[in-house]
């Protein structure tokens, strides 16, 4: 890779960083279901909501990457994120709460659609996998910072212009107008894409057997990581009668979990033969699950949430790596379809809503250990590849 590619790497991570502000849903669902007085299921609508643009415009993106560009798209993204967390500052009305997470839906679907094959342009061959993962590493960052900013705010003694929580959103957003004006200033430099294709013909890479079950593997680790996000401060509050505050802590153990998983996975994936490492962190979810189903205290739980934080951490770029090496020459449609599989955190949330409200929260550990079971299929179906 020359300098001037290791140069444009920085802004790339810097968007990195702001495609990590869509996670901010899980912490933020849970302060308006207490604010709102809502239910399980009624809360889990907005993580469901962001992650149904997914659906919508992934594949549409795809397409737009082959007119305008990975870069311009990359941009677009921002714009339109910038815009989403600007919405909060004016109230936390249900309705307003709705269009902001829509708005941050479609950037997030713009963003991780043309954002992966604009690194995927840059780096090539083996070493994708472990720069996709130090790119998830930057977006864990965001990802765990977001609980502690709205504890701060919900808690803080220092003036935060009356949007207590909310005053995540204006913090982000000032970090995503820069990231903006970054990356529109660095010049990168992109391949013309070599033939232009239809929204049929993007479907139809799903024929693939390779793409195939890595769209499904790619809705589990999404369900898994929002559906973690979103339960675990429940999880506490159910079964160790901690308030929402204190129970908050969760979601930033995930994260941090995540985090350090993506900063040492980027090295392993180096080391280590990736179906090797693939079966590890699946192993890591699985024994994550029996914890949430069964703890009741708070090193168990506590233990449970890291393990799933750290397993589920390099589980998209495994995934997403092959799909796209399995496709050369369609890398921007066999992004789309990766990206649209993160239909699966509309998918997670809603069944984990119903299932808790009728059950509690074992009902929504259940949901998960569906995709874990998954995972475990997706490996022994890709012997044959470098997974």
């Amino acid at each position: 890779m020359s300098k001037t590619s290791r140069l444009a790497l920085i802004p790339v991570m810097l968007a990195f960083f702001a495609m990590g502000f869509v996670d901010l849903v899980g912490i933020a669902s849970n302060y308006v279901k207490e604010a709102l007085h809502l239910t399980n299921a009624e809360a889990n609508v907005f993580p469901s909501l962001v992650f149904f643009w997914f659906l919508i415009f992934a594949v549409p993106t795809g397409l737009l990457m082959n007119k305008i560009g990975r870069k311009r798209t990359v941009l677009l993204s921002l714009v339109v994120t910038v815009v989403s967390l600007a919405l909060p500052i004016f109230g936390d009305s249900y309705g307003l709460m709705l269009v902001s997470f829509s708005l941050l839906g479609i950037g997030n679907a713009l963003m991780q659609t043309s954002l992966n094959p604009l690194i995927a342009g840059m780096i090539q061959g083996d070493r994708l996998a472990s720069t996709l993962t130090f790119g998830q590493f930057i977006k864990a960052i965001a990802s765990f910072m977001a609980p502690y900013i709205a504890m701060w705010g919900a808690a803080a003694t220092m003036p935060t212009f009356g949007l207590g929580w909310r005053v995540l959103f204006p913090i982000y957003m000032v970090i995503g107008i820069a990231a903006v004006f970054l990356l529109g200033a660095t010049a990168i430099e992109e391949q013309p894409a070599s033939r232009a294709s239809g929204f049929g013909a993007c479907v139809r890479l799903l024929q693939r057997p390779v793409v195939l079950l890595s769209f499904v593997g790619i809705m589990c680790h999404v369900g898994i990581d929002v559906g973690t996000n979103t339960t675990a401060p429940k999880i506490l509050m159910e079964r160790l009668s901690m308030n929402l505050n204190e129970a908050a802590f969760a979601t930033s153990l995930y994260f941090i979990f995540r985090t350090i998983g993506c900063l040492t996975g980027s090295y392993f994936l180096r080391v280590l033969p990736h179906r090797l490492f693939f079966g590890i962190s699946v192993v890591m979810m699985a024994l994550s699950m029996l914890g949430l189903w069964w703890g009741h205290t708070p090193w168990m739980l506590y233990a449970a949430i890291a393990l799933v934080g750290y397993g589920n951490s390099n589980i998209f770029s495994l995934v997403f790596s092959q799909a796209l090496l399995s496709e050369p020459e369609q890398q921007n449609e066999v992004s789309g379809l990766m990206i649209m599989g993160l239909f699966g955190g509309t998918i997670f949330p809603l069944l984990m809503g119903v299932a808790s409200d009728a059950v509690g929260q074992t009902g929504a550990v259940a949901v998960m250990a569906v995709g874990v079971l998954y995972l475990f299929l997706y490996l022994t179906k890709m012997k044959s590849q470098q997974v």
